[in-house]
């Protein structure tokens, strides 16, 4: 194995108090043209930091752990601690996203893979549950869910999914397959996004400030009975800036008893948000063995359609977390009490299963 030129490249990591209705200035605004042509966002493993994975994967398995066993002290990795480092600083304070590359996963098994995924992830936040099966550890694979029904869910669909940020304070991805054909992965500052709407439809970026009603989609968390909680799309917390998704978890929860309509001011609003999401985004090019970071509250992403293999063991396949990073930034109680609690429901133990059920 050769070591390649590693690209990465740290941001200024710069912010200036956020005041809600007025331009954002900090680190995790970026536009396509200051990123193109650039790798600035991926770190490429080296040899001798492909190899302390791989050991700490073997350790661990040769104890019999579990993978929600794994602790960040199980999981050592003196090499890669530097980078890992910088990565948290860019996640909380620099771009909000970040890419690790060349790891290997041929001939790895299912266990192997989680183990390494999940041991790294453990020295840049916690995992926390992701659906109402207390899922820790999640597949995002076609399942022929869609996520226009009631309950659906994207990870578990082949459709297209608009701009939206997960349900946590870092998202993370590792990549097993890529489809046949389509699944493009396409990213975008919600920092910028907020700054281009004030500037050019500011009356839109002020009606997202509202606190919109979202579906649970029937995930109820113990001692909650509403189908349905609040959040805005846009706020500011203490001096910092966070942004939601404004997209089908709105949609569908206008249809729940109890909540009023969305008017016609508000629906413009998150059309809006969504074309010009789609217009500053930039298109990232999976490879297997690809994890990628992003601290959701700054950073949006979405997915094109994607037509998958007829065979089982090709179909596309993605590993994925929801983290908790303690400090990434103050949050408005709507959005941190969420954060908090994950995806709980009354009587579901926590799981990591190694295969999509």
């Amino acid at each position: 194995m050769v070591n390649h030129p590693n690209p990465w490249t740290p941001s200024a990591r710069r912010r200036k108090p956020a005041e809600l209705g007025k331009r954002v200035e900090e680190s995790g605004c970026w536009f396509p043209h200051e990123i193109a042509g650039t790798d600035a966002w991926l770190y490429r493993l080296h040899e001798d930091e492909i190899a302390e994975i791989l050991e700490a994967v073997d350790q661990v398995e040769a104890r019999g752990l579990g993978i929600l066993d794994i602790a960040r002290e199980d999981f050592p990795l003196p090499a890669l601690a530097p980078a890992l480092s910088d990565i948290g600083a860019e996640l909380k304070d620099g771009r909000g996203f970040a890419m690790i590359r060349g790891l290997p996963i041929e001939g790895r098994s299912k266990y192997q893979n989680a183990a390494a995924f999940w041991g790294i992830s453990t020295h840049l936040g916690r995992a926390f549950s992701q659906n109402g099966a207390g899922h820790l550890l999640g597949h995002v694979c076609d399942q022929g869910s869609s996520v226009e029904s009631v309950n659906g869910r994207g990870y578990r669909s082949a459709e297209g999914l608009g701009f939206h940020a997960d349900g946590c304070d870092v998202a993370a991805l590792f990549v097993l397959r890529l489809a046949k054909s389509g699944g493009q992965h396409r990213i975008c500052s919600s920092v910028a996004l907020y700054n281009e709407m004030l500037c050019r439809r500011p009356e839109l970026a002020r009606a997202l400030t509202y606190h919109f009603y979202r579906t649970r989609r029937g995930e109820l968390p113990k001692d909650v009975t509403k189908a349905w909680f609040r959040q805005p799309v846009f706020s500011v917390q203490d001096g910092y800036f966070a942004a939601r998704g404004a997209s089908t978890t709105i949609l569908r929860a206008a249809a729940l008893p109890g909540v009023p309509p969305l008017t016609d001011h508000r629906r413009e609003a998150m059309t809006y948000y969504q074309n010009l999401a789609d217009e500053l985004a930039i298109d990232i090019d999976f490879e297997p063995g690809d994890i990628e970071y992003a601290q959701s509250h700054v950073t949006l992403h979405a997915r094109t359609p994607f037509e998958d293999w007829d065979q089982p063991k090709r179909k596309r396949h993605l590993l994925r977390l929801w983290m908790r990073v303690d400090g990434i930034r103050p949050l408005v109680p709507e959005i941190a009490d969420e954060i908090s609690r994950g995806i709980t429901v009354a009587g579901v133990e926590p799981t990591a299963p190694l295969e999509p059920l």
